[in-house]
């Protein structure tokens, strides 16, 4: 087994322990509905973190992805329900405006400061997080970002124009805001 295999092996086994704790800390508690919705939210976010550690972006086949696994639940949601779907529908798409736009917004004003992958991730993350959960996980993940980012500037490991990957800490932000809620 060659290092990047176990890399691999290493990074499965830490997103089967995340999602481990998290069925044991919640599944009680939770509507299938949620707990497939927040489980693919998970794993999927896991899955882009990963990508934009190891090659520094997103690629558009996993937020495509991440974007057909909402529509399967949502999809589900209105016909289990149409009352529940609907109002999960409006709050997704409160939380999509929100991520997408703010990252949009912050991609334009920097003149690409902030990577487009890291837009279409935040947008499609807002629709599993809806409104106020995606408010929260941008504020989380992004002053940890930030810190993170004083402290090597600070240390000399980073100048203040080299880039880190952001999809990380928004990571954090979701499991902070998922497991907080």
């Amino acid at each position: 087994m060659d290092k990047k295999d176990i890399k691999i092996t290493i990074y499965g086994a830490g997103l089967v322990i995340v999602m481990f704790i998290w069925l044991i800390i919640c599944a009680a508690e939770l509507s299938a509905l949620v707990l497939v919705k927040t489980a693919l939210l998970i794993i999927l976010s896991y899955i882009a973190m990963l990508f934009d550690i190891n090659i520094k972006r997103v690629p558009n086949s996993l937020v495509v992805i991440m974007a057909a696994g909402w529509l399967l639940v949502i999809a589900s949601a209105i016909s289990s329900d149409a009352n529940i779907g609907i109002k999960l529908l409006a709050d997704s798409t409160y939380g999509l405006l929100i991520g997408g736009g703010l990252f949009l917004l912050v991609y334009i004003v920097s003149k690409k400061g902030l990577g487009g992958g890291d837009v279409k991730f935040m947008a499609v993350t807002g629709l599993y997080l809806g409104f106020a959960k995606t408010t929260y996980a941008i504020l989380f993940g992004t002053i940890l970002a930030a810190l993170t980012g004083l402290i090597l500037i600070a240390l000399k490991k980073k100048g203040r124009k080299d880039t880190i990957p952001l999809v990380p800490f928004l990571f954090i932000g979701i499991m902070i805001t998922v497991f907080t809620s």
